[in-house]
């Protein structure tokens, strides 16, 4: 083997940038796990800090690459794992903005790293942790295409999935490799889920339908001075034992977030999902200046700023609750959104507001063991205290501090009944939304799996009258 020819000042110099700027990044993007997941103050300058270092370092290493290959030995996976933690940065800062220009960016640079194969040689490292970053990559480009309803993308995502779990499986014996089969699983089911119904093209293309608000599916609004209010945070909150799910995303949550944004470039995507035509991202939008392509976030496309919370203590509801309503303008309105199994109790001779929002029952919001054994012997007509209140159960009462301000509450539940007599104690608006409790039978095996289609349409049609009686953030 022969010598290393030693490097030159420019080389050196750059080199010890490039491990610079990567050794930044890594403790930059480390970082944002400590910062706190509510409020929008001290994010918001975070993730601008290490948009502009990630920004400098994919730049340096596109101008530099000759030379960190052959004096520095940058390899292919490397420069993949940069692009890929630049796709996440993307894909939370849609998550925070409810902009879905952030969602197709993060999209553009997943679908680069499998279009120029930076994790082709993970497998033929002798490193299991770089198989698992590959593995997570693919598991967040299929959420990232499922969002942006590329399914036949996500079906041959999913193949590929499970061809990198059996080679992981093979080459390095892991403990987890069923734990990524199940990962694999929920994916098949929750695509076989997905469509509520199956349009056709006249050429036979299936038709992907769009849940998002755009100009065809929103009426004009006709502004007026009463029309002061704007949704402003929402909270999705999904603890439904019987929801499929993919990660900590349920079918409800995945819906209802899309309800809730507008349309990339504000209008509709006509996707088909098998034709050639259908356009797909392949080169990662430039940078600008300031770390992020401030291009991509227009304010037309800017929805309220929402929260997921996937089966959340009640304690955790309210902290994020309380601060939604301190993030609030004057104008701004919270919208809460719960699918949850009920906890039924025995009708009281009281009347709900009389019994203060808590003897009437509740929701469950994180696991239905922990109140099982409980609500069981009150069915069993056993003793029970007269307030009868569970840390795990979330009850109407619980909601009342946060009527001070303008509210709309979607339940979804077969307790949502509940609900209906919640007293308006402070004046401001209160709309309460809740499902059947039940469905007919003919129905309930279709929709077993997924609450919200049974509201589906119901709620799109809300959601367009909200828009024209009190406005959409930004809008």
């Amino acid at each position: 083997m022969g010598r290393m020819n030693p490097l030159e000042d420019h080389e050196r110099k750059i080199i010890i940038e490039f491990c610079h700027l990567l050794e930044k990044s890594k403790q930059l993007f480390n970082g944002l796990r400590e910062l706190p997941q509510y409020g929008h103050k001290q994010w918001h300058s975070y993730f601008g800090k290490t948009f502009d270092v990630y920004t400098k370092l994919w730049k340096f290493q596109q101008q530099h690459r000759g030379i960190l290959d052959s004096k520095y030995g940058l390899k292919r996976w490397q420069i993949g794992e940069i692009a890929s933690k630049i796709g996440q940065l993307y894909y939370h800062f849609y998550l925070r903005t409810s902009d879905t220009a952030y969602l197709s960016e993060a999209f553009s640079f997943y679908f680069a790293i499998r279009g120029r194969s930076y994790y082709t040689q993970a497998s033929k490292e002798d490193k299991c942790e770089l198989m698992v970053k590959k593995l997570r990559y693919y598991a967040r480009f299929i959420v990232a295409s499922l969002l942006l309803k590329k399914m036949k993308l996500v079906r041959d995502l999913l193949n590929e999935l499970d061809k990198q779990i059996s080679e992981y499986g093979i080459t390095y014996e892991p403990d987890d490799q069923n734990e990524w089969r199940i990962v694999a699983d929920e994916v098949r089911s929750f695509i076989k889920v997905e469509p509520v119904v199956t349009v056709y093209h006249p050429q036979e293309f299936v038709v992907i339908l769009s849940h998002r608000l755009s100009p065809q599916t929103t009426p004009p609004i006709e502004r007026t001075s009463a029309m002061t209010l704007i949704l402003q945070e929402v909270l999705i909150v999904g603890s439904n034992a019987t929801q499929l799910k993919f990660s900590e995303l349920t079918m409800d949550m995945y819906r209802m977030m899309q309800t809730l944004e507008r349309e990339p470039n504000g209008e509709a995507q006509h996707l088909y999902d098998e034709s050639p035509r259908q356009r797909c991202a392949s080169t990662p939008s430039a940078f600008n200046n300031k770390g992020y392509n401030l291009e991509c976030g227009l304010n037309k496309n800017e929805g309220p700023h929402k929260y997921l919370l996937f089966k959340p203590s009640p304690n955790q509801v309210f902290v994020y609750l309380a601060s939604a309503c301190d993030d609030l303008l004057c104008n701004g309105v919270v919208l809460l959104y719960i699918s949850a199994e009920g906890l039924l109790v025995p009708p009281s001779k009281n009347h709900c507001e009389e019994a203060g929002g808590y003897d009437v029952g509740g929701l469950i919001t994180t696991s239905k063991i922990d109140v099982l054994g409980r609500e069981t012997t009150i069915k069993e007509g056993k003793s029970a205290p007269p307030k009868y209140k569970d840390l795990q159960v979330l009850h109407p009462g619980d909601l009342y501090p946060f009527t001070r301000r303008p509210m709309v509450i979607i339940v979804d539940s077969d307790n949502s009944f509940i609900f209906n007599d919640m007293p308006r104690l402070f004046g401001q608006p209160l709309i309460i939304l809740m499902s059947p409790m039940e469905l007919p039978s003919n129905l309930y095996r279709k929709y077993r799996y997924s609450r919200l289609t049974k509201t589906q349409l119901p709620l799109a049609n809300f959601r367009k009258r909200f828009e024209v009686r009190f406005g959409f953030c930004n809008g």
